[in-house]
């Protein structure tokens, strides 16, 4: 896809996509893990891609300076986009957080940059899986 078009879509255009593409990485990462029955795999993945983990990991990504200037322009534009669903188990602005968090996902994959994705996803999946070990 163009530049141009992926520039021009709505937020939730991109977060759309975003959300699969980076769900797909925590997916792989539970299977390599050694998690495989149906019920913990889902258990798991909610740790990795809830609305309230996406917003914690795009904060960080933001206070670590992981992001470009054009990153962080793709993730307001998600974050500020109107949506006309509710958020589930979580309050607005955490929503719309995670929102721009999968926006910026769904931006990286439609304009082919996809070793940016997996340096990202990689990045989160490691900064959740620290939480974990830190809470046992």
């Amino acid at each position: 896809m163009s530049q141009q078009l992926a520039n021009e879509l709505n937020g939730i255009a991109l977060a759309y996509l975003g959300d699969g593409v980076y769900e797909v990485f925590v997916r792989i990462h539970l299977l390599e893990k050694g998690v495989t029955r149906p019920n913990q795999l889902q258990k798991q993945a909610v740790k990795f891609v809830s609305a309230k983990a996406q917003a914690r990991l795009i904060d960080q990504l933001q206070q670590e300076s992981l992001l470009s200037d054009a990153e962080i322009g793709v993730y307001h534009r998600g974050r500020n986009a109107k949506s006309y669903t509710k958020a589930k188990h979580t309050d607005v602005i955490t929503y719309r957080m995670s929102t721009g968090f999968e926006a910026l996902f769904g931006y990286l994959k439609l304009t082919d940059q996809d070793e940016r994705i997996a340096q990202l996803a990689t990045w989160c999946i490691d900064q959740v899986e620290k939480e974990l070990a830190n809470n046992e």
